[in-house]
Formats: C-alpha cells, structure tokens, sequence
C-alpha cells in the first residue's frame, strides 16, 4: 500500500522537475548562441538546485525527529513557572533569545560586502563559491522555515509546563506575538510578501497550539492597521494597489506587469502554445522565472499545465495532512502544520498575483520559480514531513523507539 510519504515524495520530485523545465524554457533566448537543448536543462543551474534540493529532503527524512522533539519540548511539568505573573522565565527567555538570533539573521542583507541591493530592496546575500560562482541566499527564506520550529516550540514547551499556558492572554499570547511581530516587522521593511506569510503562519500555529480565536481577533485591527500603515508609506507598493484596482490607468509603467501576466495566462488557452512556445518571456513578462513563472507555465502549457500545478499542490497538501492527523508528537503536529500553512499560502498568494486577482508581490511559487535557497530550504521542511512518516511506519510495525515507554512496557514473566 502506497503511504502518504510516498505520495508526497512524488509530488516535491514532480514540481520540482517541472519547474527546472519551465526555469529553463523562460530563460530562453533569440541569440543563437544561447540555445536550449536537453544537455542545457541537465547541465544548468537549476537542475544542480534540484539535486541538492532532493538531497536535503533525503537528509532530513531520516532525521530523528521525535527525540529531537522530546529533548526540545521538555517533561510535562519539568520546571516550574516563576511566581511572577505566571511566567515561564525560563521559556520566555530562550525564545526571545529565539528571535534575536532570527533578527540577527535577517540583519545581514544591511552588511557591506555581501549584502546586495536589487530593485531598491535590500533581501539577498552575495556569496562568492568556488566553481559556482557567484550564490544568491535570501536570509528571510532562512527565518521563514525557523520561525515555524521557533513557534511551535514555544506553544508546546508552555503547554507542558502548564496545561491552558498558550491561552492565556498575557503571560502566553502576548510574548508570542511580540516575538513573531519584531521579526515580521523587520522583514516588511524590505519584503512585505514574507513579512506577512510569516506573521500568518504563525498565527496558525499559535492557533492550533492553543490560543483562543477570540484572542487573536482582537489583536487583528491593529495587525492591519500596521499593514496598511507599511503600504501606504511606501510609494512603489502604493503604485502596485493602484495598479491592481486599473492597470490600465498606466499600461506601460505601473500596470504593465500585470498586464503582461494576464495576457500571458490568456493566450494560453485549454492546452496552451506548446513546451518552449510561449512568447511573452521574450522581453515582454517582467520576473518570468522567478514571481510570473506561473504565467509562463499558462502560456505554453494552458489550462491543463495550470490544472496540473494545482493538482500536485492540493495533493501534496492533502499527503501532509494525513500526515499530520497521524502523528502523535504535538510539536511534530504543529512543526508539519506551519510547513503545510507556509507553502499552501505562499502558492496561494503567487497563484493570485499572477492571475490578476491580487496585487503584484514579489513571492515565489514554492518548488517551482527559480530560487536556489527555496527549493533547497522547502524540500527540507517537507523532508521533516516524510521523518514523521517513516517513524509513524515504525510504530506500525511495532518498533518502540521512546526510551519511557519500552521501561514502561511489561516484561513477559
């Protein structure tokens, strides 16, 4: 019988081949010299991003995940909170010290030398590698997939403490968010895209981990009122709501990429202009292999080649959650829900923009728009997925891997 770790391996190995495919179909070029041919696409970039991203899903699939989880979580109860308001001292401070280590992170784009600024935005680092050349890291990538462990072990090692711990206002909520908001809040500065699916995210875990709805509700006004505040002071991000509304207002400057977008979705009919065929990419979509990668995949292999994206982002979807319905660890539970929570937001969001039903963003399709530093760091998380899997087989056929329980296991006489 086919598990959900199976079907989910497919569907990462068959997004992840599509996308070296259309990466390279938008690279094309009118020079000669710069043809597409099968030894291209094998020898390029992203076919090498690929392998290295199918080797760290290998590599965490193998993690041992549940100790880890256990070690990190800790005993129900193993220390007790400080008199003081009911805090937890001890948590409070290893998670703050959580997310000045992810702030830190996120800092490194301002550094000379290496940080490098591209349209206007400071979100990439510079590396120079022997043979490769010089790599590309976005650092928010790197704290996006951090967060979601930072979270879910804050939500867990509370409510071990102390049972109801996460839904208490003050002394469970609160730190919580503040923490997500300095991260969240830092990376809007120059990438609002992440900032938000970081802040969603988390929220979501905070959510399933026990915070109550009505409390989250109630911080939402000020929440939007700060988005709204992050828009309305930035002039190109003004320009892009405006050119949501009517990009035809200004065709050629701040509606033409999306314009572009949708004429490109639009020409591609049922099944599209064919592999390579699309002509769009030629000069014309701004980003087609990175954010509009999905317009390109419209052009060339129509509503079928869209449908198929879908279809293998609903199922990898659908994999994981079977997944997650089965694992017994609760901060497994909530790491799987925020690696879910994150890629099904971020397709969603990109699948929008470049549909023409939301504004223009720069976040990519996961798995599919070319990005060294995505596709590797997202296949690793979805490896954690498959780590759960193959443990959740263990315990099917009766192989005990908890120390406590095997003492606890009566011994035949």
């Amino acid at each position: 019988m086919i598990r959900s770790g199976q079907i989910l391996a497919c569907c990462i190995l068959a997004l992840l081949t599509l996308g070296v495919l259309m990466v390279n179909s938008a690279d094309m070029s009118l020079d000669p010299s710069r043809a597409i041919s099968f030894e291209s696409i094998v020898l390029s970039r992203s076919s090498a991003y690929m392998v290295l991203a199918m080797i760290a899903m290998g590599a965490a699939s193998w993690l041992p995940i549940r100790s880890w989880a256990r070690r990190a979580g800790g005993a129900k109860g193993a220390s007790k909170i400080s008199e003081c308001g009911g805090f937890d001292s001890t948590t409070l401070t290893m998670y703050g010290g959580g997310v000045l280590v992810m702030l830190a992170v996120v800092a490194t784009v301002y550094m000379p030398v290496i940080g490098k600024e591209k349209n206007g935005s400071h979100r990439w680092l510079a590396i120079a590698v022997p043979g490769a050349g010089e790599v590309s890291v976005q650092p928010s990538e790197i704290v996006k997939w951090a967060m979601i462990v930072l979270v879910s072990w804050y939500a867990v090692r509370l409510a071990r403490r102390s049972e109801g711990a996460m839904g208490r206002f003050f002394t469970g909520l609160i730190p919580a968010l503040i923490g997500v908001g300095a991260v969240a809040g830092f990376i809007v500065l120059e990438d609002l895209g992440t900032g938000v699916l970081i802040a969603g995210v988390s929220g979501i875990i905070l959510l399933a981990g026990g915070a109550k709805l009505w409390q989250l509700a109630l911080l939402a006004p000020p929440a939007l009122g700060a988005l709204a505040a992050a828009v309305m002071t930035s002039e190109y991000r003004m320009k892009r709501m405006t050119a949501f509304l009517d990009p035809y207002a200004d065709p050629e400057k701040t509606g033409f990429h999306m314009i572009q977008s949708m004429t490109a979705v639009a020409n591609g009919e049922v099944f599209g202009r064919g592999l390579g065929h699309g002509l769009q990419k030629f000069g014309y979509l701004p980003e087609d292999r990175t954010d509009f990668l999905f317009a390109v995949i419209c052009e060339e292999l129509g509503i079928a080649g869209a449908g198929l994206v879908v279809f293998l982002y609903v199922t990898m979807l659908w994999a994981g959650m079977s997944i997650i319905r089965r694992e017994k660890d609760a901060m497994l539970k909530l790491v799987g829900l925020g690696v879910l929570s994150t890629i099904g937001l971020q397709a969603a969001i990109n699948l929008a923009v470049v549909t023409g039903l939301g504004p223009t963003k720069g976040i990519a399709l996961p798995l599919l728009s070319s990005g060294g530093t995505g596709w590797i760091l997202t296949a690793a998380s979805v490896g954690l997925l498959l780590a759960m899997d193959r443990a959740q087989s263990r315990d099917e056929r009766g192989v005990v891997e908890d120390v406590e329980t095997i003492e606890m296991t009566p011994q035949p006489a």
